[in-house]
């Protein structure tokens, strides 16, 4: 909960508030509806702008990024000729107007993402510091990072729904994961001729009617070479992707930026001595499904094994992969329905980076992961749907104060 006194008297130049949608997530401001009005409430004699970017709904955080930074600053998306070769698809995207083409470090933007939108600006900001946008465009564009129930380290929900655990990219046939891979290629091979609501940034791919043949488009149907690769937003979620970027030291704060995380769950503690977690009651039919999947899953399957149970990290021994419950909090059960709750703080666990889990007093600092975890809220709660629920109208409110705070010299 954030609780800092503002001066009313202050008149605010506010900076633009840049949104990253989730996975399938493509709704814009129709969907997401009247939370403006409480996100300029702390506002006096101004108004935030809000930017909705559209990213590839299904695409891999590298590609996200791209389509992000080239939607907002005008001009063909450039992948980079290295990565394109690599997972095999067109170097160049769409060609955008711009959003924000004066984006720079004197007119810098916030951003806030959901789901897999807060790795994704995660993702732009390392793509920054990289120079793979150029020498000129620097990671202090990005003034501020929230993120609700982003999954920087990964989810089990990926795993529940297909990918093999023990070998991924490769998916089980005929699970919710390979349906959901016949869906994309469908909509892709018809995307010229369907309305934009359904544009799923594939073009680079040439899966339309366009580029490939209905024989093409079978083979695909029968084994996708997008769902089965390191280049994709399922692949992305896994744990062994999520520790890949860490150790590539992605995600690691920059000096200038601030970061706020917002993590929730909607689970309780299992009876008895293990830390696994259960719904007690049915919010919606999948996601407490998932829900129940998350908190009972068992990690020892997962291969490679992840960072937070292996051996050389001296969080515990060989053995102890037969149970990761006498060993694992149970911060890695409890959930949302789609993400588990440690997972949503921050890339890296918390020794590695600066983070602040209790609640703010004072200004924030920048640099540091500023966490606030919500219970009895699953992942869709606060957005992208608009209820004008009481949780929604707070956390907007508060999303409002902390970036007036930032706003005002923070």
């Amino acid at each position: 909960m954030l609780k800092v006194e503002l001066t009313t008297d202050i008149h605010c130049q506010c900076l633009p508030l840049v949104i990253v949608e989730g996975f399938l997530g493509h709704t814009g401001p129709v969907i997401w509806g009247g939370f403006e009005r409480y996100l300029n409430k702390e506002c006096y004699g101004c108004k935030r702008d809000v930017i909705f970017t559209s990213v590839g709904p299904v695409s891999s955080l590298h590609d996200r990024a791209c389509d992000l930074y080239y939607a907002l600053v005008g001009g063909t998306v450039d992948y980079g000729e290295e990565h394109s070769a690599i997972h095999n698809h067109s170097r160049h995207g769409r060609t955008n107007t711009g959003l924000y083409p004066q984006w720079s470090s004197r007119n810098p933007l916030h951003f806030l993402g959901h789901s897999i939108g807060g790795p994704t600006i995660i993702k732009l900001q390392h793509l920054l510091n990289q120079g793979h946008f150029g020498s000129h465009a620097h990671p202090d564009w990005i003034r501020s990072v929230n993120t609700i129930s982003s999954p920087f380290r990964g989810t089990q929900a990926v795993y529940t729904l297909g990918e093999c655990a023990d070998a991924a990219p490769r998916v089980h046939s005929f699970s919710p994961g390979s349906i959901i891979a016949k869906g994309v290629h469908l909509i892709s091979y018809l995307s010229p001729i369907l309305p934009r609501s359904l544009d799923l940034h594939t073009e680079s791919r040439q899966m339309s009617f366009r580029d490939i043949s209905i024989v093409s488009l079978m083979r695909q149907l029968w084994k996708s070479d997008w769902a089965e690769s390191r280049d994709a937003t399922p692949f992305d979620v896994t744990f062994e992707a999520a520790d890949k970027r860490e150790a590539d030291q992605e995600g690691k704060p920059h000096s200038k930026t601030f970061y706020r995380s917002c993590a929730t769950y909607m689970t309780q503690k299992s009876q008895g001595d293990r830390n696994t977690h259960s719904v007690s009651f049915i919010r919606s039919p999948l996601l407490s499904h998932l829900a129940r999947a998350i908190g009972a899953f068992d990690f020892s399957t997962i291969r490679p094994i992840p960072s937070f149970l292996r051996p050389e990290e001296g969080i515990c021994t060989p053995s102890d992969f037969l149970d990761p419950c006498t060993i694992l909090s149970e911060d890695y059960w409890a959930n949302d329905g789609v993400v588990p709750l440690f997972t949503q703080w921050h890339p890296f666990r918390c020794s590695s980076t600066q983070c602040h889990h209790s609640e703010m007093k004072g200004l924030p600092l920048p640099g540091i992961w500023y966490v606030e975890q919500r219970d009895n809220t699953s992942h869709f709660a606060l957005v992208p749907f608009w209820y004008a629920t009481v949780q929604q109208k707070q956390y907007w409110t508060e999303l409002g104060c902390w970036l007036r705070l930032i706003d005002l010299g923070g």
